[in-house]
């Protein structure tokens, strides 16, 4: 594999992750000594049967009607335990202050009686949700999982680039990339110190049955899918089967005197906590879409009542509003009254005047992006627009500038990544995932890598053309024994769950009480 990198130019504007000029930076080093003992014939095999497999497996998603196999390099990007470190905290931090921050929007409203964020920007937002005004968790957690995606810029600092609190996807991807990377670098794998991933079905559903109305002790969960047709279809099967959960369609719940009942061949059984992947206008046609046919009327109704709890919860959306993203910081300090681990990208709000002049004189220089935009849709990268698409974005700018935000091009890091028989730098980001059960916030050690696999290109959702890679974060030096975990090829010794003991009593005592689980349970190898 040696003559693969021959080409590779690492002297780019961005920072490359791998190499720091000629050199191998230091936790790649052991990863290119063993990938240079491999051949070129034995690389291209090995990626073939990587795509097939997905392609047999399932492991797609949806790019205009059309089911593809998601695209998955071979080669794994290596983060340091001491990078993660800052990346875990950093991500915990951001993850409480929204939880409070949505608990107040939805709640008391100090957050704009003191004046840290104007009123009229969470109700201007189109996720507010007034259906959800005064609707309290039963364990006070609107948050069950989110998705921050982080960007490294030319510095090599990680920043953070938008949040995804209303049902972040990806992790499924997570999971079976690692198993598919163990197996096809397996040598490579077992000389380093991974920390793994299959902790997460469990830590999720701990995170969803501690949600459970008061007085339920052992709380029915079910997973809540659009349906067979939808694109993140696999990840919802996935995870409802690694849980040992339900994984049900609107069509089998229904709603009874405040009360969610789930249809069986042995009758109703009562439902406590739905994790939804069924986005909230679709959730409850008696509050929102009166023609959807995804979710279930009394929903909402029943949420009120206490009966059930549904995560993340409705409304959560306004925290991913890219113009309440510029607040972050500020909600931080806040909040918590900490200075952010992780910071923003330089971001202008269009919605005032000041901003906006600024703008307008650099468009061609700029990034702007829709406020409640995903997947990349309706981003013009200014570099790379043609003069009439930016004075058409004018346009559409001066119409509505509540709904825009600017930032500065960001030269996304880039990681080595198999193309057409060589080896070329593109462009990635990190979605790490975070699961809260109240009692902390835990931070999936590793998440999701999208890598933009054209040439030059920014934009990394797979709706794009995009694929990922398998994230491998670095034990640390002292890090506790490691326990035995099954892979495909067999039990590998692997690093523990977390990097060190939870600060809260009950959190330990808990944490101890999971590690004994997975230890006694046959872990399934995604």
């Amino acid at each position: 594999m040696k003559q693969l990198f021959g080409a590779y130019d690492a002297r780019g504007p961005a920072y490359d992750e791998m190499f720091a000029g000629d050199l191998p930076r230091e936790p790649y080093a052991r990863l290119l000594d063993i990938l240079t003992q491999l051949s070129q014939a034995e690389v291209s095999a090995r990626v073939e049967s990587l795509q097939s497999g997905y392609l047999d497996q399932g492991v797609t998603f949806d790019v205009g009607g059309e089911e593809r196999a998601f695209p998955i390099d071979i080669l794994p990007r290596i983060i340091e335990q001491e990078q993660w470190a800052a990346i875990d905290r950093g991500v915990q931090q951001r993850v409480r202050a929204l939880e409070r921050f949505l608990a107040d929007v939805y709640g008391a409203g100090e957050v704009f009686t003191d004046g840290v964020v104007p009123r009229r920007v969470v109700t201007t937002s189109s996720h507010y949700s007034r259906a959800s005004f005064g609707v309290e968790a039963p364990n006070g957690v609107r948050v069950h999982v989110a998705g921050i995606d982080l960007v490294r810029g030319a510095d090599g600092r990680f920043r953070v680039l938008e949040d995804n609190v209303r049902t972040p996807s990806g992790v499924s991807y997570v999971m079976t990339n690692r198993r598919a990377i163990s197996t096809a670098l397996p040598e490579a794998f077992t000389e380093h110190r991974v920390r793994p991933v299959t902790a997460y079905p469990q830590r999720l559903l701990a995170a969803l049955r501690a949600a459970a109305p008061a007085g339920v002790d052992d709380p029915n969960v079910v997973v809540l899918t659009p349906g067979a047709f939808n694109g993140a279809y696999f990840e919802h099967a996935l995870l409802a089967r690694t849980m040992g959960v339900e994984l049900v369609e609107g069509r089998d719940l229904e709603c009874r005197r405040g009360r969610v009942m789930m249809r069986t061949t042995s009758g109703l059984v009562p439902v406590h906590v739905i994790y939804r992947r069924v986005d909230d206008e679709f959730l409850d046609p008696v509050h929102f879409r009166a023609d959807s046919l995804l979710g279930c009327p009394g929903l909402v109704n029943a949420a009120r009542a206490g009966n059930v709890t549904i995560a993340n919860a409705i409304g959560n959306g306004v925290a991913d509003d890219k113009l309440v993203y510029t607040y972050v910081p500020d909600l931080i300090r806040y909040y918590l009254s900490e200075e952010p681990v992780l910071g923003n990208v330089d971001t202008w709000r269009l919605g005032e005047a000041e901003h906006r002049e600024e703008v307008m004189d650099r468009l061609a220089e700029l990034v702007l992006k829709p406020v409640d935009g995903s997947g990349g849709k309706g981003i013009v990268i200014g570099p790379s627009a043609s003069p009439r698409e930016l004075e058409e974005l004018r346009g559409r700018v001066l119409l509505d500038p509540r709904s825009w935000i600017a930032q500065p091009v960001v030269q996304l890091s880039t990681v080595p990544t198999y193309l057409d028989g060589a080896i070329a730098p593109r462009h990635v980001d990190l979605r790490p995932f975070a699961v809260n059960d109240r009692s902390r916030v835990w931070v999936l050690p590793g998440g999701l890598t999208r890598v933009a696999l054209a040439e030059g290109e920014l934009i990394v959702n797979s709706s794009r053309g995009g694929g990922s890679k398998d994230t491998w974060v670095l034990a640390g030096p002292g890090a506790a024994p490691r326990r035995r975990e099954p892979t495909a090829s067999g039990p590998r010794e692997i690093a523990p769950l977390d990097g060190g003991p939870a600060a809260d009593p009950r959190a330990r005592q808990a944490e101890q009480q999971q590690q004994a689980r997975d230890q006694q349970r046959d872990v399934h190898p995604c």
